[in-house]
């Protein structure tokens, strides 16, 4: 797994202007706020779709995609329906072995799941990393640079809400966390000074 890590501060605002954050999450950036406390600062002021999205648009999309995955593979529960289960095994595939038919796998295993749940978010982050959005027999259309991103961010606020809302800040808090320890795994940002 691996991408072009972001930088502290002037980044933080690029990732948060591309991420498409609310205009209360925007008033919080101060250009001496390093990205975990900005992260830190939104989860305090329970703007978790913003820290979500901030998360998912900063990280590698590999990474970002697996961390996707992981907050639906936990929202879906020990028993999941056919469908569900069956794109988060083909973005499991796709995330082990990155390949274009795992890809394209994903995709067709999303659709079929929804994309309006988390599983088929993760899928289609899968399918938006990369590649062709066009059959792969047509001219090459290659997907925007953050569509990707967009799709991890509705994987996890969908695993946050779809079922349980009432306990939707807990479940944000949990995730965001692991986006941080991932973010933390692969150094992401450089350490606080």
């Amino acid at each position: 797994m691996g991408g072009t890590p972001a930088r502290i501060n002037s980044k933080t605002v690029t990732v948060s202007t591309v991420a498409e954050l609310g205009e209360e999450a925007m008033a919080l950036l101060r250009p001496d706020l390093h990205p975990l406390d900005f992260v830190a600062l939104l989860m305090e002021k329970a703007l978790f779709p913003d820290a979500v999205r901030f998360i998912a648009h900063a990280l590698p999309k590999r990474e970002a995609v697996w961390w996707g995955w992981v907050c639906a593979r936990r929202a879906a529960g020990d028993n999941p329906p056919p469908k569900i289960k069956a794109s988060l095994d083909a973005t499991e595939k796709w995330i082990a072995q990155p390949s274009e038919d795992n890809r394209r796998s994903a995709m067709a295993a999303a659709q079929k799941a929804e994309v309006g749940t988390a599983a088929g978010c993760a899928g289609l982050a899968a399918f938006f990393s990369g590649g062709s959005l066009a059959p792969p027999d047509a001219p090459v259309v290659p997907p925007g640079e953050f569509l990707a991103a967009k799709a991890v961010s509705g994987a996890v606020i969908f695993a946050a809400v779809a079922t349980e809302p009432e306990r939707a800040p807990e479940k944000f808090k949990s995730f965001v966390a692991q986006g941080v320890e991932v973010s933390n795994r692969v150094k992401l940002w450089e350490p606080r000074s």
